[in-house]
């Protein structure tokens, strides 16, 4: 029984898809179907046919370009991660990395003398019929299980304090940092994994749309189910897109606030560097950095707006950033090597700017709630990582998000034939700043130049 259950997982949302349920598949039933997965005749779960875009898809980039929904791309291709994770909605997001990773996905391959299953990358583009097949475990199907026998009050609680917003389609919350988004090698708690604990009456867990670095805190969305999640991916996606079409970026806004050391020789302005992967330690670990031309496979464009809205005293500046893109860790290097100026606290790309890092003194008028330590659920700590700090958090704070009314879309994408998305109402969130970079301003503020 154990060993069905990632199976399970994913019959829950076939109706969804395209009619052909997920199905079990073993190498004595496959005939000349190459079905081993390493471990002998261990069954795998066969997903659906890949299909192109759908009509959730092509309502997103309808909304995007504020038309209607029947204006998508036929035939646009998909990673094969992404259609992983719309088979399989229920199976958290850091589970489905995980098999990826451990080289444990396949995809059909056809030669003229049989078909086999061949390893798939998480990236790999998908044609139309291609068919990808997941490992049935216990220990990694128990991870969904785990979430909904999860019954400890204060924890519960303390997830549930976090909502800032929540409807029929989405949940907004607000990330504290040191709180990971996602899970990997050593993180035992992530909101992947628990988001499940944001719903009482629910059998659908809500699923992460975009990410957050651990420290970094702030407005983070997650979909409460498949279409509105579906629509949320695109969206972001769409957003990138747009950006890097004609410089204009309107249906989705993001605004961070980050303290950095130094100065920008400019009070404003937009930053377009491309970034590329660097592997570091023979490939033990890896960093991003700043590439001058983006013609190659690796490198990735990237824009981000910025404008200076404090110089303080002892160098420091206070930044809002507005990121037109969203690459991975694009804030923290185009603010380190773009400008000059990395974010304080930001030890993976701000490493010499720390070398001689000296803590500001507290001033007597703070106020002493502030400077009080406290421990929260999940082994986090509020309270302290300050520039008063021998050893500073990461200034960086999603302080505001403003997207698309995607609760209505996904009803008049339900109810309407040809349905309209030019006239959707914006939603505007506001993150409250953590408690360390509310106390570093009040620090600066009492400072005198």
């Amino acid at each position: 029984m154990a060993m069905v259950m990632a199976a399970l997982l994913c019959l829950r949302r076939r109706a969804a898809l395209t009619g052909v349920a997920p199905r079990l598949a073993t190498a004595t039933r496959q005939g000349a179907l190459d079905c081993r997965n390493g471990d002998g005749d261990s069954p795998w779960v066969q997903l659906p046919p890949f299909t192109p875009l759908d009509a959730t898809t092509a309502a997103a980039r309808a909304i995007s370009s504020r038309g209607t929904g029947g204006e998508g791309v036929a035939g646009a291709g998909a990673t094969a991660i992404s259609w992983v994770r719309r088979c399989c909605p229920d199976l958290p997001t850091s589970l489905v990395h995980k098999l990826f990773r451990l080289r444990k996905v396949k995809k059909n391959f056809v030669t003229a003398e049989q078909h086999r299953l061949r390893r798939v990358s998480a990236k790999d583009q998908l044609m139309p019929g291609d068919i990808i097949f997941l490992p049935v475990h216990p220990k990694e199907s128990s991870i969904a299980e785990k979430t909904k026998k999860f019954d400890n009050r204060n924890e519960i609680d303390f997830l549930r304090s976090l909502e800032i917003y929540k409807d029929e389609a989405i949940i907004v919350i607000n990330k504290p940092p040191g709180m990971p988004v996602q899970g990997g090698i050593g993180i035992k708690n992530s909101i992947d994994v628990l988001a499940s604990i944001f719903e009482e009456n629910s059998s659908e867990a809500p699923r992460l749309v975009h990410r957050l670095d651990r420290d970094c805190s702030g407005v983070l969305v997650l979909g409460r189910n498949l279409r509105s999640t579906t629509m949320l991916h695109a969206t972001f996606r769409e957003k990138t897109a747009d950006a890097l079409a004609d410089g204009t970026q309107h249906v989705l806004q993001r605004k961070y606030l980050a303290l950095v050391i130094g100065t920008p020789r400019h009070p404003k302005g937009l930053l377009s560097a491309p970034l590329a992967k660097v592997l570091l330690q023979d490939g033990k670990s890896e960093r991003l950095t700043v590439r001058a031309s983006s013609n190659a496979a690796s490198v990735q464009d990237a824009l981000t707006e910025y404008r200076v809205i404090e110089y303080c005293p002892h160098g420091y500046t206070w930044l809002e950033l507005f990121p037109r893109t969203g690459r991975k860790h694009q804030l923290r290097v185009h603010c380190a090597e773009v400008l000059g100026t990395p974010i304080v606290g930001d030890y993976k790309y701000g490493r010499q700017a720390h070398q001689n890092w000296i803590p500001l003194p507290l001033p007597r008028t703070i106020n002493e709630e502030l400077l009080r330590k406290r421990k929260l659920p999940f082994g986090l700590v509020v309270g302290g990582g300050s520039i008063a700090e021998e050893q500073p958090q990461l200034h960086l704070h999603c302080k505001q998000m403003v997207l698309p009314d995607i609760s209505v879309a996904v009803h008049r994408l339900q109810s309407d034939v040809d349905p309209d998305f030019s006239d959707l109402e914006k939603l505007n969130f506001v993150a409250p700043l953590p408690l360390h970079m509310r106390l570093s301003w009040e620090i600066l503020k009492s400072v005198e130049t």
